[in-house]
């Protein structure tokens, strides 16, 4: 556009605004026409002009130029929809966009802005001396550059047209606020009127509704989560619907949650256009097309809703958005305001309800000015008409009974006492000043102070004469039931229990008439009486079975009467009538039965008054109690004189018992002292029967194997006499019968678990598979072996040895057992022995290794099982076996810290099973040792021999020099000692165990600090723990059993000395 074309477009806009502002008088007309005027000239979408509330962030428009096909935005909008530009023309900044798309104060908002058709757009604000107060606007469907001549021009327009704009909407204004006004003088009319929050809500709604020509106008609480409304009350236009009843926020839409939930209004002009389908077709199902929602927001919570409704699009006013605001407030204000009044009046009417329903009186006295106020309950408690003057003196202290009056005067006094910290808690009886009644009182109060005066005393009061009555009536018969339940005098119980009931009951004669006929089987017998002496009745004849009498001495019911006289079962007592002269006055009567716990009539207490209607149902179950004190105490009474005749005739009889007992206790002491005694020989004969089948079985082996050595001996000597020298079978068998010898006491030494053991942690698995070639040589052709070995078998800590012996021994029985041929199988296992089983065969529990050993022979009888293990017990042939096998088994198993089980069937077989305690540590590879040769002695190394048994001694002696050895040799540990205190220097010293006056162990450790580089080798048959504990060798010790043989000792010797 040329400069000529901008000043002729300029000249005609401005003229055509100055006829405008002459002939249009409405604001918004003028608004329209300066905008359209606008719009046209510079060939835009869309011109307006809009009021701006910075505080809501909306502009109101209530009318807007558009170009042909381009939709009104007429109407409340929200700048938060199209951008965060707000944020400029809050500071007075004209906003220009050449395209929406491209503007970052725009954002995701671009889409919003394209579907109003204002991708290009100026907002100018219109700027008044407290702010921006307006806004003239373009908008432009496409993008579109704007010039400066085009910005000036909108600028120069938006001038002009502000001043007549704001001139007309001035006036216009005045009008709507007197227009306003009076509509809220009415509503504050009307609703002055209403006394509750509904009735307030109801006339609101339909005078705003009528007021605003709405379809709709309703009330609404928000949950407490927020997250829904109930509406409570509406009002609705002609032919449209009500819209009660509990809503979903959500169903709403986005926009309601999101304005609402921030306390900001919810404005739709057009829901079909402003929201999806969804949220629309909740506002259309209840017949609403456009919307204003007012949240009201109290201590930052969204508590309730007032909304007004169009069932058409309507672009609302910023007129109408107010009121709707200022509306919302007052009504708030007003509804919490009645509701606090009406919660205030209906706490008073409930503490009206509950003070009188509990009997509590209320009473305020003023100190000062010496005034006392009592509410109608309070004057009544002191016998006054709720009519009647009162005043501290005449009315509360005169009312108070004597005996209490200066007590509860001294509490008033110190309650006002402002010094004092005494409260107002107190307890005390009136006399009524009119109807002289008595009654307890529990009042209770406080004193108001200012500037340290007591200025107010206020507080209740309360009758507990009931509770009082029950107090004194329950320690009664606490204590007439304690006193009567430690009596046993039958005359105490029936005084104390009378004397009670006249105090409960408060006659003034009182009587017990035990339950017992007299002799002329009339009358019964007097038995206490109080309130009256017995010579009032020593004139006078005894009750009868009357009609009076019958039903208390029968059990059959309680008689109570008003007056006695008057009574129609009285005088029915022919050939007597009425109350003989001189009698007691008894008008009032109660009597009660006491009735047994078996049911028998025990008697009657009677009591008496002389006035008429002293006795009503309180003191007839009061003596009810008290007659079921009297009978408890009467049948233990009874039961206490039984019993002790009964503990008497006890008595007699337990001393003649005793004097039976004596005698009889004699004969059974002595009869028990022979028994044990024969017990005691018995046992003797058995141990001496186990002890000589023991000490024959060895003597029988034994003497075999002795008759081979001796044997053997002699024929070897007759043959060296005759110059024979062929004597090597002779010495062959001595030695076979001295080898015998020496495995038997091995065990025995291991059945009878003192056999030196020297474990080692043992791979089970491993040595049971290295076992093989040895079973399959042992066992023969015909025995088929299977070993099932388990995976991740624990180890063990045994003596391996023995370990191979015992299993060797278990396969050798199970061969014998199977003569015909047949399967072995070796089974290992991990075990879990529990806390049961452990005590039953004495055993630790925990984890074990299981080794069973399984035949297929011809099984074990269960005579013959019990014994297996039983030193020299056998089944076999004689020669066959000594019967030490399975003892020797079962021996080392035992010393070993484990257990044996046998199980046997006949023609099936037989498993023995061996419990071996898990080894917990590390296993290490010990260094081989090599092969150790017996004759690589050398005579520089010396060998000393300490042993007490002389031919034992040079047999040692002569073996080591024959192996090479220097040696020399002591009788005795001292002489041993003695020989190295004189300088010999042996580089080992061969030592018996089992020496007398010191132990070869002993001698060991005084040894060492003389030879700390000797070796010692200990030897012994039997070491007595010396040098073994719990059958196991102690740490670093060597020991080579007796008998050995010279390759053992050899062995044994050259290992030591080469620290092998």
């Amino acid at each position: 556009m040329t400069a000529m074309m901008a000043s002729g477009l300029r000249s005609d806009v401005l003229s055509a605004l100055g006829d405008h502002i002459r002939q249009i008088s409405d604001p918004d007309d003028l608004a329209y026409a300066a905008a359209e005027t606008l719009g046209r000239a510079l060939g835009v979408s869309r011109a307006g002009y809009g009021t701006i509330d910075l505080s809501a962030e909306t502009i109101t428009i209530s009318r807007d130029w558009n170009a042909p096909g381009i939709k009104s935005l007429a109407g409340v909008l929200q700048f938060r929809d199209y951008g965060s530009y707000i944020e400029d023309l809050k500071r007075g900044v004209t906003v220009v966009f050449a395209d929406a798309e491209k503007d970052g104060r725009v954002g995701d908002q671009a889409k919003a802005l394209e579907l109003i058709s204002a991708r290009a757009l100026v907002n100018m604000p219109i700027l008044e001396p407290n702010g921006v107060v307006a806004l003239l606007y373009l908008n432009n469907a496409e993008a579109r550059e704007w010039s400066d001549a085009e910005l000036d021009l909108m600028r120069e327009v938006a001038d002009r047209t502000r001043t007549a704009v704001e001139r007309r909407r001035a006036e216009a204004t005045i009008r709507a606020n007197e227009a306003r006004l009076v509509f809220l003088d009415d509503l504050g009319k009307e609703t002055a009127k209403c006394r509750r929050a509904d009735e307030i809500l109801s006339v609101t709604t339909r005078m705003l509704g009528q007021h605003l020509n709405v379809s709709n106008c309703a009330y609404a609480d928000m949950d407490e989560d927020q997250d829904g409304f109930t509406i409570r009350g509406d009002w609705a236009a002609p032919g449209a619907k009500h819209i009660l009843g509990h809503y979903s926020l959500a169903d709403f839409g986005r926009k309601a949650v999101q304005e609402l939930g921030n306390g900001r209004p919810l404005i739709i002009n057009d829901n079909l256009e402003e929201l999806e389908p969804e949220e629309a077709r909740t506002f259309q199902d209840i017949g609403i097309g456009s919307t204003i929602c007012m949240p009201f927001v109290k201590e930052d919570r969204l508590t309730a809703l007032m909304a007004i409704h169009h069932q058409a699009a309507h672009r609302w006013a910023a007129g109408e958005l107010a009121l709707l605001a200022e509306v919302t407030e007052r009504s708030w204000a007003h509804i919490e305001r009645v509701r606090s009044e009406e919660a205030a009046r209906e706490a008073a009417e409930r503490l009206s309800l509950a003070n009188n329903a509990a009997g509590i009186g209320t009473w305020d006295f003023d100190p000062v000015n010496n005034v006392l106020r009592w509410d109608a309950r309070c004057k009544a408690l002191f016998g006054l008409s709720s009519e009647a003057e009162i005043s501290y003196e005449k009315s509360f202290l005169a009312g108070l009974h004597p005996d209490d009056r200066e007590r509860v005067h001294r509490a008033v006094t110190n309650a006002l006492d402002p010094s004092s910290s005494a409260a107002y808690r107190i307890e005390y009886r009136t006399i009524g000043i009119e109807d002289r009644i008595e009654r307890w009182l529990a009042a209770t109060g406080d004193a108001i102070f200012v500037n340290h005066n007591a200025v107010r005393f206020v507080g209740t009061v309360i009758d507990i004469t009931a509770r009082k009555k029950s107090e004194r009536h329950l320690r009664i018969l606490n204590d007439t039931g304690a006193t009567v339940a430690r009596e046993r005098n039958l005359e105490t119980i029936v005084q104390t229990v009378t004397d009670a009931g006249l105090e409960l009951c408060g006659a003034e004669f009182g009587a017990f008439f035990y339950n017992v006929l007299s002799p002329e089987g009339e009358s019964y017998m007097l038995y206490a009486l109080s309130g009256a002496p017995r010579s009032a009745f020593a004139n006078f004849p005894m009750p009868r079975n009357t009609a009076v009498f019958e039903p208390t001495f029968l059990g059959t019911a309680v008689v109570r009467s008003e007056n006695i006289l008057a009574d129609p079962r009285y005088g029915k007592n022919a050939p007597r009538k009425g109350m003989p002269e001189g009698h007691l006055p008894v008008r009032s009567y109660l009597a009660v039965p006491v009735i047994s716990r078996t049911g028998d009539v025990l008697g009657g207490l009677f009591f008496g008054h002389q006035e008429t209607g002293k006795f009503q149902e309180e003191h007839e179950a009061a003596l009810l109690g008290i007659a079921g004190h009297a009978a408890t105490a009467i049948d233990n009474a009874r039961l206490f004189a039984a019993v002790e005749r009964e503990l008497a005739e006890r008595k007699r009889a337990e001393a003649e018992l005793q004097a039976l007992n004596i005698d009889l206790e004699q004969r059974v002491a002595t009869e028990i002292g022979e028994r044990s005694k024969a017990e005691e020989q018995l046992r003797q004969a058995q141990k001496m029967e186990a002890v000589g089948q023991l000490t024959g079985g060895i003597a029988h082996d034994f003497n075999n194997m002795l008759a081979v050595i001796i044997g053997g001996l002699n024929l070897a000597r007759r043959k060296l006499a005759k110059g024979d020298i062929d004597i090597t079978r002779f010495i062959d068998g001595a030695l076979d019968g001295a080898n015998r010898a020496a495995t038997l006491t091995q065990r025995l030494l291991a059945f009878s678990r003192l056999q030196p053991l020297a474990p080692e942690v043992i791979v089970v698995n491993r040595m049971i598979a290295g076992m093989s070639e040895l079973l399959d040589r042992s066992l023969g052709e015909t025995i088929a072996i299977e070993t099932v070995l388990a995976a991740g078998v624990w180890n063990v800590q045994a003596d391996p040895a023995q370990l191979e012996s015992a299993l060797l021994n278990l396969a050798v029985n199970a061969r014998d057992a199977m003569p015909q041929g047949g399967k072995l199988t070796i089974e290992t296992m991990n075990a879990s022995v529990d806390a049961a089983y452990a005590r039953q065969y004495s055993i630790e529990p925990g984890q074990f290794v299981l080794i069973a050993v399984t035949d297929s022979g011809t099984g074990i009888n269960s005579d013959v099982l019990s014994k297996v293990f039983d030193p020299f017990y056998t089944t076999k042939e004689v020669g066959k076996g000594t019967g030490l096998g399975l003892s020797q088994v079962y021996g080392f198993v035992r010393q070993s810290g484990g257990h044996v089980k046998i199980y046997s069937e006949l023609d099936v077989g037989t498993t023995v099973k061996i419990y071996l305690p898990r080894f917990y540590g590390e296993v290490t590879t010990d260094a081989s040792t090599g092969a150790v040769r017996a004759d690589v002695g050398q005579h520089q190394e010396l060998v000393l021999v300490v042993e007490d048994e002389e031919r034992v001694r040079a047999i040692s002696v002569e073996t080591l020099r024959e192996l090479g050895y220097s040696v020399i040799e002591a009788a005795s540990a001292r002489e041993a000692i003695h020989l190295i205190e004189n300088g010999s220097r042996p580089d080992l010293v061969f030592t018996d165990v089992v020496m007398p006056e010191m132990t070869g162990s002993e001698l060991a450790k005084v040894l060492q600090p003389l030879l700390p580089d000797a070796k010692i080798l200990f030897t012994t048959g039997y070491t007595r723990n010396a040098i073994v504990h719990n059958g196991v060798l102690d740490a670093g010790t060597h020991l080579i059993s007796k008998p050995y043989t010279i390759n053992d000792l050899a062995e044994k010797v050259r290992a030591l000395l080469d620290g092998l």
